[in-house]
């Protein structure tokens, strides 16, 4: 009888203890000893069961009712991010499981900077791994995604805010055109609209303006004055004369513009077109888009470099002739200098 009492006495303690041996290997050993990592993808619209399935199948996790009855008991089953994960071999199940809850899903960085151009901004977002430069080329002036986000502009040039983003692998690249956008249209003042209206203009030409001014100036002192500059060049009916819009399309805003640029007969060129180009020619940043809603007011119609990052503004073509003046002696000076230090 004291035998009988004493073997089961063992096997009242024995099975809650082969309980806690089992759930401490499915939660804590590895089920490979390789250090190899895999990436898995967990699809839009998966559920709890399905990502512990698919950890499953990956052999990162022995047993999946220990997981699903684990995720119930802290209430997880809801809190699944889709996109692609990271996870090592060598990972014990429980650390492959809470790297499933955090949802640290593979993500890519890019920072478009004002100024940009769609050229540059295609570049940037293939280099990073978030779309090729094929999709990107394929959607920038996509009439149907145009139309859908109610940009009325021959492409997405200047729609694109320009900051520092952080998208996940596999992101939908028209996805990433739409968040974009929706981004730089929350960078606008609250009275955009009112403003806008207020000067007679649409988003369009708002955004047209930003972009130029965003690509003319250096100094944030300066944009409301610059702005300025070519809201009173429009009301006489003057050319913008904008140098950036002469090789937009042409050549990149780092090289060089020469008078031939000057004078290539292009839909953006504002030597000899009048008026506002048919889009945005960059990406213009909040400081931007503010001076092109609200101007400086004063009479300038010129201005011209002081090689420092300002301008010299003037209201009359005597005037501005005699800057520009001042400013080739100067570039000349310096030519004659360098030649003195080489030599």
């Amino acid at each position: 009888m004291r035998y009988h009492l004493n073997h089961n006495k063992i096997i009242l303690f024995a099975i809650p203890l082969l309980f806690v041996i089992y759930v401490g290997v499915q939660l804590f050993v590895p089920l490979h000893v390789n250090n190899l990592q895999v990436e898995v993808q967990i699809p839009e619209g998966a559920n709890y069961k399905q990502a512990v399935s698919i950890l499953a199948q990956n052999e990162l996790i022995r047993d999946k009712n220990l997981f699903l009855l684990l995720g119930k008991i802290i209430n997880a089953d809801k809190k699944i991010k889709a996109g692609y994960y990271t996870f090592f071999y060598q990972m014990s199940p429980l650390k492959a499981f809470r790297t499933l809850l955090a949802g640290k899903i593979i993500e890519y960085e890019v920072t478009i900077v004002e100024g940009d151009s769609l050229y540059e901004i295609g570049k940037k977002l293939a280099a990073a791994k978030i779309m090729s430069e094929n999709d990107f080329n394929r959607l920038k002036d996509d009439e149907s995604l145009l139309e859908e986000l109610e940009i009325y502009a021959p492409s997405f040039e200047g729609y694109l805010a320009p900051q520092t983003y952080r998208f996940p692998k596999g992101a939908q690249p028209s996805g990433v055109f739409k968040y974009m956008v929706n981004t730089q249209r929350e960078s606008y003042p609250d009275d955009f609209k009112k403003l806008a209206e207020k000067r007679k203009m649409t988003e369009n030409e708002i955004m047209t303006l930003a972009s130029i001014i965003e690509r003319e100036a250096a100094t944030d002192s300066e944009r409301p004055i610059i702005s300025a500059v070519f809201y009173n060049r429009l009301r006489k009916g003057m050319p913008l004369q904008a140098d950036p819009t002469a090789i937009y399309g042409i050549k990149n805003y780092s090289q060089k513009v020469t008078k031939n640029d000057l004078r290539k007969k292009t839909p953006y060129n504002t030597y000899v077109i009048k008026g506002l180009p048919p889009g945005p020619i960059s990406s213009p940043g909040k400081k931007a888009i503010i001076a092109a809603l609200k101007p400086a007011d004063v009479k300038y119609l010129y201005f011209v470099s002081n090689r420092d990052g300002t301008h010299k503004f003037s209201t009359s073509l005597a005037e501005h002739n005699e800057a520009v003046r001042a400013y080739s002696g100067s570039r000349s000076s310096v030519k004659e200098e360098d030649k003195k230090i080489k030599g």
